[in-house]
């Protein structure tokens, strides 16, 4: 059927229609040819024109702008023949790919980002008429960071199935320098006081090639802002920047920035005062904000007291309190007197507490760790102390909360806790082979997060040449409602110590032990436990350090018999914890002290006193440079007497120094040596066969000394102080599994019971064999780099270290790696 008549409309973006008369007709069919991807359903829904419909030009003009609104067509003609009414259609051409050439200073992220804002993605219609819009949207920005002589092209590829491939190519060039910048009006600063508060840099010479001048215009408006600030912080209450130029040179490779500034005078505070409700707390917040009158006017004074009155509210649930400093300026006497308004608002109360994130954790679990509880107001600090309690948790990485307003309620609000977890506990498997221990293997699980409860379950198997030792222990932080732990531990042991460099003895142990802890607040906890251990000691060296065991449970019938003791342990402990997070905390401290002693019905009595610390000061605003000091001290000995000996600390129950306390020394090579005194022998007259008629013992001052092996001692200092650093090359979203630092560690151990008087009376050649290891001023100290990271196995610690202080027999080791769970 011929098409007789083409119809006359509006013409809209590329439409094109014919006149044929100004009639309206009655539609008795309607066609729409041309759609490809477009379903004819959804075509349809934009043709508000039924069969049987009376219309005219008017009528059509508007369903052609329908059609265009909705998006999906870039031509659209519209024909009549006879009743039957035609509209023809070109789609959209469909983005198969976008691709990004050239461009450095805009990453592909951000480009898509800014075209998904403009419904610009693959899989949608290209709607040409936006295209100039990017490209004079992306040149902007560009002259925004002094890259004036930037182009950007942005081409269509026209590819099969009306689709298209859309390229953006990047010229970026070169950025401008800042070549000068100008102040003007400055009286009371000079240009080179001022211009030291800013981060834009001038005119720099080629051999300061690590610093930057380019010209960025929000670093610059940045700038400006810090020398209002500086004026404002200083009374300069009328200082004002009149205008700012920013000047190109013709090359576009300078810029040259002017502010025309008035510095005014200095202004003292006259006095200040509340309007508005405070909750009848107005003499309260007068004597802690810290405005104070006859003082000069400080802006930031001024906007710290208008933020802590607001934090103070928020505190009791007015979470949107307003307040406003009004100031009154007396020109004439150069004061002014500050008004605060305060309008605390609708106290707001919490309707629901959301946590997403955690795949693992149960709810409750976080839950229990929060003091913003629902159906109570809304109070910042809760919050606060709520996210600082649940990221405490060793098995979160990290935990942001939102508070989201709820449509039609104004004084009720959501909010959603989101955390990130990580591992939550090590695995250690390994074997290895060394000079004194031989082959050896371990196995152990560390489980903080034990089947998403939050408790903590340990099992570990570690055996060698010389050692064998078998744990399990169970942790519940949460034994009753209120926050008391409890936790059980079952151990056995099998230790012979000639394979680790220490005074032959062996010991056969096992045990039970158990623990509660009760919190006092927040950060406080008191801890009290105790064990029962069964041990057994033989072949035991004879050595001064071992005499009194020797001596204290020798049996004279059985001389070689092991030495069997029943020990009841019991302890009490305090805990501090402030630190910001479980792992890898970056503000804060962790304190602990402890004290252990058996009881009086024990065989052996004695007592351990232990001090650990370690405090983080964040050096930058972002914690990627922070400062760690850390700390521990330890003291043990004897009490009463076993068989008319005075009981001491146990040789085996010694201090040691473990490899991440000291690095860059070997594992116990830094203890007390074990010292040995033997008569030296005289023999006797030579007979004719030549024979010797016997030896006989020498005077105590010709004994010989025989100093093998390390014991330990009774008391242990270690000292260190890390500067975390950024970790190269890494993303900043993985520096709270990745730690960098630069240390020094600093370590002894010490035999206070030690007298080096007792060998005076020995020949020089003797003594000098001895060092006095009761002296309080030996010790040890290393330096190097320490690179941490918590991995799917636990945390890994890895270590290169240089002794800066030691002594001749002590063995050191420039690298160590270790898998622990110590940090």
């Amino acid at each position: 059927m011929p098409i007789k008549k083409h119809l006359a409309v509006t013409s809209l973006l590329g439409a094109s229609f014919a006149a044929a008369g100004q009639s309206s007709f009655i539609v008795e069919d309607l066609k729409v040819e041309g759609l490809q991807r477009v379903a004819l359903g959804a075509a349809l829904t934009h043709i508000p024109i039924n069969v049987g419909d009376n219309i005219d030009e008017y009528t059509i003009s508007q369903t052609v702008k329908a059609l265009y609104k909705s998006g999906h067509f870039e031509d659209i003609s519209v024909y009549r023949d006879d009743e039957l009414l035609i509209f023809k259609v070109r789609e959209r051409p469909t983005i198969a790919s976008i691709e990004f050439d050239g461009n450095k200073d805009i990453k592909d992220e951000q480009l898509n980002d800014s075209l998904d804002q403009q419904n610009i993605r693959a899989g949608e219609p290209l709607d040409r008429t936006v295209l100039s819009n990017i490209e004079k949207g992306l040149i902007d920005f560009f002259h925004s960071i002094g890259k004036y002589n930037a182009k950007i092209k942005v081409s269509i590829t026209e590819l099969p199935r009306n689709r298209v491939r859309l390229n953006l190519d990047f010229d970026e060039g070169d950025a401008a320098s800042v070549r000068q910048i100008n102040l003007v009006g400055n009286e009371l600063f000079s240009d080179e006081e001022l211009l030291n508060l800013v981060e834009s840099q001038q005119d720099l010479p080629w051999w300061r090639f690590l610093s930057n001048d380019r010209y960025q215009k929000q670093t610059i408006e940045g700038d400006l802002e810090k020398i209002r600030s500086f004026y404002l912080d200083k009374g300069y209450l009328r200082f004002n920047i009149d205008s700012t130029q920013v000047s190109v040179s013709p090359e576009r490779e300078s810029v040259y920035v002017t502010a025309n500034i008035t510095e005014g005078k200095q202004y003292t505070v006259k006095g200040f005062d509340f309007i508005g409700d405070l909750l009848g707390r107005e003499e309260l917040l007068k004597s802690i904000i810290p405005l104070k009158t006859g003082e000069l006017y400080n802006g930031s004074v001024v906007t710290a007291s208008e933020e802590y009155i607001k934090s103070y509210l928020a505190r009791f649930g007015y979470a949107n309190a307003e307040v406003r400093t009004i100031p009154e300026i007396d020109d004439e006497n150069q004061e002014v007197k500050l008004t605060l308004s305060v309008n605390p608002g609708k106290r707001i109360y919490v309707r629901r507490i959301m946590v997403n994130g955690n795949q693992i954790t149960a709810d409750e679990v976080v839950r229990r760790e929060m003091t913003q509880l629902e159906g109570a107001w809304l109070s910042n600090q809760s919050l606060e102390r709520s996210k600082l309690q649940i990221q405490r948790l060793p098995y979160m990485e990290n935990v942001e909360f939102e508070v989201k307003p709820i449509a039609g309620i104004d004084d009720q609000v959501d909010v959603d806790f989101t955390v990130k977890e990580q591992p939550a506990g090590s695995f250690q498997a390994g074997v290895a082979y060394g000079s004194y221990a031989g082959l050896q293997f371990n196995i152990g699980v560390s489980e903080s997060n034990f089947l998403g409860t939050g408790n903590q379950l340990a099992f570990n198997i570690n055996t060698s040449k010389g050692s064998d030792r078998y744990s399990i222990s169970y942790t519940d932080p949460y034994f009753t409602p209120d926050g008391v732990s409890q936790g059980t531990s079952i151990f056995y042991s099998n230790y012979d110590s000639t394979a680790f460099s220490i005074v032959p003895y062996k010991s056969k142990s096992y045990g039970i032990g158990t623990n509660f802890g009760f919190p006092i607040d927040a950060v406080n906890r008191i801890n009290f436990g105790g064990r029962w251990i069964q041990e057994s000691l033989s072949d035991i060296a004879y050595y001064e350090q071992t005499l009194i065991m020797r001596s204290a449970f020798f049996n004279p019938e059985d001389p070689d018999a092991a030495y069997d003791f029943t020990k009841y342990e019991l302890s009490a402990g305090w805990s501090r914890i402030t630190v910001n997070r479980g792992m890898f905390p970056t503000a804060g401290s962790r304190q602990t002290l402890t004290l252990n002693a058996t009881t009086p019905n024990s065989d052996l009595n004695f007592f351990k006193i232990n001090y650990n610390s370690r405090f983080y000061w964040p050096i930058s605003n972002d914690h990627r440079w922070v400062f760690s000091a850390r700390a521990a001290l330890a003291y043990g000995n004897g009490y009463g007497s076993t068989n008319g000996f005075d009981q001491i600390l146990p040789f085996q129950e010694y201090f040691r120094i473990t490899e991440e306390e000291l690095r860059g020394f070997d594992r116990n090579t830094i203890l007390p040596e074990a010292i040995r005194r033997q008569t030296k022998p005289i023999n006797g007259s030579v007979l004719p066969d030549g024979s010797i008629t016997g030896t006989i013992g020498s005077a105590p001052e010709f004994d010989e000394l025989i100093v093998s092996g390390r014991i330990g001692g009774n008391a242990k200092a270690v000292a260190g102080m890390e500067l975390i650093v950024p970790t190269p090359f890494l993303d900043e979203d993985k520096t709270t599994s990745v730690r960098t630092s630069f240390f020094v560690d600093v370590a002894n151990v010490w035999d206070t019971e030690f007298d080096i008087d007792r060998y005076s009376d020995l020949q020089e050649e003797q003594v000098s064999k001895l060092r006095d290891y009761a002296d309080p001023g030996r010790f040890r100290a290393s330096t190097g780099l320490s690179l941490q990271w918590i991995s799917p196995m636990g945390p890994m610690l890895i270590s290169f270290a240089y002794p800066l202080k030691k002594e001749d027999k002590d063995e050191t080791k420039t690298i160590s790696f270790n898998i622990t769970n110590t940090f």
